[in-house]
């Protein structure tokens, strides 16, 4: 919780030049420095709050997506649904122009939805089962292919391209406050569905069998996980484009700390997920002289070096 006090406070302090907290708190009253004002209660503001319901909704998608699939490699954004839902999202834009934050969602849900079903489709196929390596390929092809079809469809229209070429780096200030909180339902229901499914999942990670026994119901708590990952990732990708790696990045860090009980796991992953995205959005602030650099572009510098990492890990422990 610290450390997520001090990530808000930083997210609000810094960017092109570093704002004194004595102003910080002014402007955030309405007083002071108009310029400031707008600065901070405005821009910065906005930022923030985006990169604190996105980052709860990926933190909870990602531990989830690793329960059910039984990958420690799995991510929204690794094994494509927030392709899905990006691919959602451009349709709509092509079929109906511009769109609303809501609007963004509920296409955006639809299609991180289907992109979930095909995922636990693929986890359960004989061709990927046990095996996280090939489960993690087959969904990187997955998300592949569906970018190649989203791109296509962008490039037929123009006002269209110029919308998704900002937005699908993965941007925190693709949508101001007033249009964000709006969401902010859609990632409670999805986070009430995660943290009630907790203890299931602990059962469901001994295998479906143990799990049975212990009185838990398999196929009705993947459905619920279903569920929640579509509504985590689906809002997290029409609130901020589609930023990856923050569902591998987090769990694997808590892990070490806490252990794999999931009663602690999600819980704590909605305060170290968007902990990690503000972090990552204040750096992409402080490298990007004359500029800033993209948060989802940060979160890819480092998570991509990470998933090589547990890649490599798996393999020479032979579980790939």
């Amino acid at each position: 919780m610290a450390l997520l006090v001090v990530a808000v406070v930083l997210s609000l302090a810094v960017g092109a030049r570093f704002t004194p907290i004595g102003d910080v708190v002014q402007a955030l009253l309405g007083t002071g420095d108009q310029n400031v004002v707008n600065i901070v209660g405005t821009l910065r503001v906005n930022r923030t709050v985006n990169a604190l319901i996105c980052g709860v909704a990926l933190g909870l998608a990602g531990v989830l997506m690793q329960a059910v699939t039984r990958n420690p490699l799995a991510d929204p954004g690794v094994l494509g649904v927030n392709a899905g839902a990006s691919f959602g999202v451009v349709v709509g834009l092509t079929v109906f122009g511009s769109l609303g934050a809501v609007g963004s969602v509920w296409l955006a849900l639809a299609g991180a939805a289907a992109a979930s079903i095909v995922i636990l489709a693929f986890s359960s196929s004989r061709v990927v089962a046990g095996s996280p390596v090939r489960l993690t390929l087959a969904g990187v092809a997955f998300a592949a292919v569906l970018s190649g079809v989203t791109q296509t469809l962008v490039l037929t229209d123009e006002s269209v391209l110029d919308v998704y070429r900002f937005w699908r780096v993965g941007s925190l200030t693709a949508r101001p406050v007033e249009e964000a909180l709006p969401l902010l339902g859609f990632v409670v229901a999805g986070a009430v569905l995660a943290l009630a499914s907790a203890s299931s999942l602990n059962a469901l990670a001994l295998g479906d069998d143990t799990a049975r026994s212990l009185g838990a119901r398999p196929a009705r708590v993947r459905v619920l996980a279903l569920v929640a990952v579509t509504l985590l990732a689906g809002t997290a990708t029409a609130l901020a484009g589609p930023i990856a790696f923050v569902g591998l990045v987090v769990p694997h860090l808590l892990r070490p700390v806490i252990g794999p009980d999931h009663r602690l796991l999600l819980p704590l992953s909605m305060l170290a997920a968007p902990t990690l995205l503000l972090v990552a959005d204040v750096v992409g602030r402080v490298i990007g002289r004359g500029g800033e650099v993209q948060v989802g572009v940060v979160m890819a510098l480092i998570g991509g070096p990470m998933l090589i990492f547990f890649v490599n890990g798996r393999r020479k422990a032979g579980l790939s």
